[in-house]
């Protein structure tokens, strides 16, 4: 590791111009199909749980929350270690085995006969699911310190656009057939296999490569990274807390649309194929002028505000057109997470990019252990019949609070920065 301090250290490891222009588009396209993929499965596999225990939505959504958890778990152990691997091997072996993994993944689920099938599948998809952190460590070793935010936006812009067509596709699919959608998805997965195969780049010289040591692949160890510096820390823990109420979307939207709204899964598909309209149009193009104008602490505390209000909107929302008030305010909480990892990737050394993907990922797998019980769980009380008080919209009011403690803490750890912005 490299002695001087980190932002004076963390260079690109190709020069910018049209080599990297390209190397990010490849990047952009991994991320894309991944995306599309899960994005079509999104609206079908809650309603496949809930298909296993009778249509009993209060059982779903708790057996939906063991699902997240169980992905989340695995994220938690092995992201680490497949960041200090891409450290040490490069990125884009590690890239290429997540996106085989996901796709055996697909299959097994799309022959699923029984729950534990399903369990087993999102199991094996923890594992493999690292090609997004990956892909960010790819970024950071090609792009200078101070354009990071402005890429990670329109790479970020990747994951709405996979959410446009991939909800909308599978909730068409899911009529069809309800295993449909995770075959296809499969076939993206093998496809974005090999894409990479094929055409994607390494982009980290052996030159710049770290020895592994389990001593830093571990869960515990990769946070060690985090805590060698005090804004480094300040900042994960605004991550964590972020990306746990991120958690209430997936775990609990598609119940609380259902239930509340009483959707269908083409109505869930093309709404959440709108909050990929938003957010693409946000991260692809409003995050760079943005981080440009106010900085990456300003950007930050301005995304975590507007979540805080979609999220509220949401939560509130009588009817579902007025819901959809506050997927634009939402979207604009795309502006934060480049602005976050900009400012975390300038903590660090050019050969500790992939340790700090990694550990950044443990830490949203954490937020995933945390978020699916919390959130389902909170679902399922406000909706049970012996609840004092109907409320379903509670998990996403408990989302927007913990959005604004995030606030305040990223004012804070982030207050010594502002002269640099």
């Amino acid at each position: 590791m490299s002695d001087q301090s980190p932002e004076a250290s963390v260079t690109p490891s190709q020069p910018v111009g049209a080599s990297r222009n390209a190397a990010v588009a490849f990047i952009f396209v991994t991320i894309l199909l991944d995306m599309l993929a899960l994005g079509m499965i999104m609206p079908i596999l809650p309603k496949l749980v809930e298909s296993f225990v009778d249509n009993d939505t209060a059982t779903a959504a708790r057996i939906f929350g063991v699902f997240g958890t169980a992905w989340a778990l695995m994220q938690f152990i092995f992201s680490p270690v497949l960041g200090s691997l891409s450290d040490r091997f490069g990125r884009r072996p590690v890239v290429l085995l997540s996106n085989f993994g996901l796709a055996l993944d697909y299959v097994l689920m799309a022959l699923a006969p029984s729950l534990w099938w399903l369990f087993v599948g999102r199991v094996i998809s923890g594992i493999t699911a690292a090609s997004v952190s990956t892909a960010f460590a790819y970024i950071s070793d090609i792009t200078a310190p101070d354009k990071r935010a402005a890429v990670f936006g329109k790479v970020g812009a990747a994951f709405g656009a996979g959410f446009i067509l991939g909800p909308a596709l599978g909730g068409l699919l899911g009529e069809v057939d309800p295993r449909l959608p995770f075959w296809v998805a499969a076939g993206l997965s093998f496809a974005n296999t090999l894409y990479g195969l094929l055409i994607l780049p390494e982009s980290l010289p052996r030159n710049r490569r770290a020895p592994f040591h389990w001593r830093s692949a571990n869960p515990l160890g990769a946070w060690r990274l985090l805590r060698s510096d005090a804004t480094l820390t300040g900042l994960s823990v605004v991550n964590f807390i972020a990306q746990v109420a991120h958690v209430v979307l997936p775990s609990t939207y598609v119940l609380y649309a259902t239930y509340r709204y009483g959707w269908d899964e083409k109505t869930v598909g093309l709404t959440l194929a709108m909050v990929g309209v938003c957010a693409m149009v946000v991260q692809g193009g409003a995050v760079g002028p943005i981080v440009n104008r106010l900085g990456e602490r300003n950007a930050l505390a301005l995304g975590l505000g507007f979540g805080a209000l979609g999220f509220l909107i949401f939560g509130l929302a009588p009817t579902g057109p007025i819901s959809w008030l506050g997927i634009p305010v939402m979207a604009l909480w795309g502006i934060a997470g480049p602005a976050t990892l900009g400012l975390m990737t300038r903590r660090v050394a050019p050969d500790q990019q992939g340790q700090l993907q990694g550990a950044s990922g443990s830490v949203q797998s954490m937020a995933q252990l945390v978020g699916p019980f919390l959130f389902t769980l909170t679902f399922a009380y406000f909706i049970a019949p012996t609840s004092p008080l109907k409320f379903p919209g509670a998990p996403f009011v408990l989302a927007a609070a913990l959005l604004l403690i995030a606030l305040l803490i990223a004012r804070r750890v982030t207050a010594a920065m502002e002269p640099a912005q």
